[in-house]
């Protein structure tokens, strides 16, 4: 293609984004991310992964796209909005993080990347991608940078200064040529520390990296083992993930809700009050969270991480 081809075509791809539902959009220029390799190989060799050792595996494969996808050129980067103010209505039950209210987004966003493939195809039909969204070794966080998004907040999440940080982002790989977006360069978070100072157990580094082993989003979900005795006082009333950082950080002071049906909470997940919460069992526990995040947990780790706070419930 051209390079006035290439303008063209990409603009056509930025507005079919915003017509398949993404709330951002952004196309980078495909190259081998060295310089996050060396990050992530010293933050695992410090052991700052906890036991997510696939992390460890293929650091080269992570850091680039073309050993990933073959002949890839671009990556087309999309945010989707999961910010929302309609949670759990009752005090002093076990609190699930917003992202997974409602229905696992993997699928989702795949499904629309999907078919802004097909899309770019109509147009160029000798163009092959691949979709992904967090379900395989790409560096989305880096990626969503690189193509404009944002930048990486302090407690390393990508923060949009339109809609902030409430957002997945899925990534399209490409093996076309298309016109690209400027990479977002330093930040806007200023001197601001209120996602450091608010983690309650310390996890967040002052290097825009974070400590799983003390994060109550890893030790809620990839935690296999019993939750640390040290760390079960400062989970509050978290059971799955955490939204603490987010929570207080000023770029979310005005976020919009979301408009994604499948992302709403369903009145009886809801509605449940704390002794409905502290008697879930498996027959519950399927009905309540099939098809949603929750239910990669499965019941019994999930009934762990009720049990451990349940002290904690006031």
């Amino acid at each position: 293609m051209t390079a006035s081809a290439d303008i063209r075509l990409s603009a056509l791809i930025r507005d079919k984004a915003t017509e398949l539902g993404f709330d951002l959009c952004g196309i980078a220029r495909v190259r081998k991310l060295s310089e996050c390799k060396e990050v992530l190989t010293k933050w695992c060799a410090e052991g700052l992964n906890d036991k997510m050792t696939y992390l460890i595996r293929d650091p080269d494969k992570r850091a680039d796209p073309g050993i990933l996808f073959p002949g890839a050129k671009s990556m087309i980067v999309t945010g989707l909005n999961y910010y929302t103010d309609k949670r759990q209505k009752h005090l002093y039950v076990p609190l699930i993080s917003i992202y997974a209210l409602g229905k696992d987004y993997h699928d989702l966003i795949t499904a629309r990347l999907e078919k802004l493939l097909t899309y770019v195809k109509s147009f160029v039909p000798d163009a092959e991608g691949r979709a992904f969204c967090d379900d395989a070794p790409v560096l989305e966080k880096p990626w969503a940078v690189e193509a404009g998004l944002g930048w990486r907040g302090k407690h390393s999440i990508v923060i949009n200064d339109t809609i902030g940080s409430f957002f997945f982002i899925g990534v399209l790989i490409l093996n076309i040529e298309l016109d690209y977006d400027k990479h977002v360069e330093g930040d806007k978070c200023g001197n601001c520390r209120a996602c450091i100072d608010s983690c309650p157990t310390g996890a967040i580094n002052i290097d825009r990296t974070i400590d799983a082993r003390r994060c109550i989003a890893n030790l809620t979900i990839g935690n296999r083992g019993p939750v640390p005795e040290e760390i079960i006082p400062y989970m509050g009333r978290m059971v799955y993930s955490c939204d603490i950082c987010q929570d207080v950080c000023p770029w979310n002071k005005n976020a919009k809700p979301h408009n994604v049906a499948e992302f709403m909470i369903v009145d009886e997940l809801a509605d449940m009050t704390k002794e409905e919460w502290l008697s879930l069992d498996n027959a519950k526990f399927d009905t309540l969270f099939k098809g949603t995040p929750v239910e990669r947990v499965k019941f019994d780790r999930f009934k762990r991480n009720i049990e451990a706070i349940s002290k904690n419930l006031k």
